[in-house]
């Protein structure tokens, strides 16, 4: 039997991250049934108004078991940033404690978890003729020779970097001179100011990879039948200045489905390419969550809900199968709930 987590040091936050189709959003609102939480999402997508169908947003009936927030912020011709998005999540998890409800941030944006548990770094922006001139002097002298210069003005980042690698030290130089200080000083002032809040990150992994493929391929055959297409063709005619430079049609399914409007492609191949762009960002987002610091990974699989999640209650008995045990215990705070109780082992998470 594990050992129970001391309760009296529970997060701030819960952060839900992991794939896209991976049930993010089925086990977020499963727990937002049984205990006082607000969801704040984590999905660059979900803040563009009229954008529903293509980015699987949470329906009415969804959004009206708890509050839902940073969803329908702007217009799809607007742009929202990670570090928007920083002093928006900042700003909603003091609130959201204030009001004695645990936040709980969901959605599978890594930029932006990286932005809360690291925060972000005010680093100037690129310098065309300075970079040019670096590019001149290291033909002349070697990378090494600016490796060297690049440890007169920042021991700490010249200590990381090896003397070839031009691309890093390039920047790093660059940065050093448009600034007038070390990078290494920069980064450090940005770390800083990260959220000062205890997480506790969870990531939705799923148990195979062949069921995760077959969860993109139906959900977008779903999206289909929904009108994803019609969404699409309305955003134009209601934006005609919205293009494909824009962050709202690199959203995935957006720009396919375009370059199908525009005859660039047929059906077949238009949904052939939908699907795989949705599987190349999950793989990226399973990537982020395996990088991501002291996350712990839990398995979704075809039985879902979980057993020991449809378990829980606000006051009763609860699992206390590894992760969720965690999970309860973080909620516990805002809801009194009995003394845990071992229910048997269950195949939804990870073994440690």
């Amino acid at each position: 039997m594990p050992t129970p987590p001391d309760l009296t040091e529970h997060p701030s936050a819960i952060l839900l991250m992991g794939p896209t189709a991976s049930g993010k959003t089925g086990l977020a609102l499963e727990l937002a049934r049984r205990f006082p939480v607000e969801i704040i999402s984590v999905d660059s997508a979900l803040v563009y108004q009229g954008m529903d169908i293509g980015t699987a947003k949470p329906s009415a009936d969804e959004r009206a078991v708890c509050p839902h927030h940073l969803i329908d912020l702007i217009t799809p011709l607007e742009v929202y940033s990670a570090a928007q998005f920083h002093a928006d999540a900042n700003r909603l998890i003091h609130a959201i404690n204030a009001r004695g409800h645990l936040p709980l941030l969901v959605g599978g944006t890594m930029l932006y978890y990286k932005a809360l548990l690291e925060g972000l770094s005010d680093l100037p922006s690129a310098d065309p003729a300075l970079r040019a001139q670096l590019d001149e002097q290291a033909q002349q002298h070697g990378w090494p020779a600016m490796h060297a210069r690049l440890a007169e003005l920042d021991p700490d980042t010249a200590a990381r970097l090896n003397p070839n690698d031009s691309q890093r030290i390039h920047r790093a130089l660059e940065v050093c001179l448009l600034a007038g200080e070390p990078m290494s000083r920069l980064v450090a002032r940005g770390k800083e100011a990260a959220a000062n809040f205890r997480f506790l990150p969870l990531a939705l992994v799923p148990a195979e990879r062949r069921w995760l493929h077959e969860r993109i391929a139906q959900r977008f055959e779903l999206m289909l039948e929904q009108g994803f297409l019609d969404e699409v063709s309305a955003l134009r005619q209601r934006y005609p200045a919205l293009t494909t430079d824009l962050p709202s049609m690199r959203c995935v399914g957006y720009r396919q489905a375009r370059d199908y409007q525009d005859g660039l492609c047929d059906y077949p191949a238009f949904v052939e390419k939908g699907i795989a762009a949705t599987r190349q960002l999950a793989k990226r987002q399973l990537t982020g969550c395996a990088v991501c610091p002291s996350c712990r990974s839990m398995r979704s699989n075809r039985n879902w809900p979980p057993r020991c999640v449809r378990r829980w209650k606000p006051s009763g008995n609860t699992s206390h199968c590894r992760h969720h045990y965690r999970i309860a215990a973080s909620i516990k705070p805002y809801a009194i709930m009995t003394k845990a109780r071992r229910s048997g082992p269950c195949s939804w998470h990870s073994k440690l």
